[in-house]
């Protein structure tokens, strides 16, 4: 696919470029990014470099990986990173797709992330035909749940050993979000259990 741009009130989405690479850098220095999400640790040039020249490119021509450099429409400053990752599934009857993010520590706590994550969803389900979004995180990442929460997922639980994190297999937390919680249609009919 080819790389797409989305605007929200404050936020802009865009491809990353070979210019973002220090920002991603100095973003990825903080500790909890790396505690919470596969990114290396220590975070170097390299690592930033091939995240921005080459796998983010990769991901959007091989239709593997959906990544946003999420930045503010005022200034251009990097909030973080959102993809649209398990981009397989879409191929399949499942129609199904993962949310991943993280944010710059100096931008949390705005909202900006989960008002990116809306677009990034709004675009997945009108765009992509995805029907059902879904997010993960270890469990007890409660700031990517907050996020997950505020931009309409619901909690569905916790999954024994999902995440292999650093060596360690982890629990985790997951949710999901539907077009219908977002009020739009689409797809195939959505049947929920009404069992007791």
């Amino acid at each position: 696919m080819e790389p797409i741009t989305l605007t929200t009130d404050r936020l802009v989405l865009r491809p990353f470029g070979p210019d973002d690479a220090e920002a991603v850098r100095i973003a990825c220095q903080d500790p909890e990014i790396p505690r919470w999400t596969p990114v290396p640790s220590p975070y170097t040039h390299e690592h930033a470099h091939e995240f921005v020249a080459r796998t983010c490119p990769d991901g959007w021509r091989d239709d593997t990986v959906y990544n946003f450099a999420v930045t503010t429409r005022d200034e251009g400053r990097l909030v973080g990173a959102m993809g649209l990752v398990r981009l397989a599934q879409l191929n399949t009857a499942e129609r199904q797709a993962e949310l991943g993010y993280w944010t710059a520590k100096e931008q949390r706590g705005r909202g900006l992330t989960a008002e990116a994550a809306r677009a990034v969803a709004h675009w997945a389900f009108e765009g992509l035909g995805v029907e059902r979004l879904e997010w993960y995180a270890e469990a007890g990442n409660a700031g990517s749940r907050a996020v997950a929460l505020k931009a309409g997922f619901r909690m569905e639980g916790t999954m024994r050993g999902k995440i292999v994190h650093q060596g360690t297999r982890r629990d985790a937390w997951i949710g999901s979000l539907l077009p219908s919680d977002l009020g739009l249609t689409g797809g195939a009919a959505y049947l929920p259990y009404q069992g007791a």
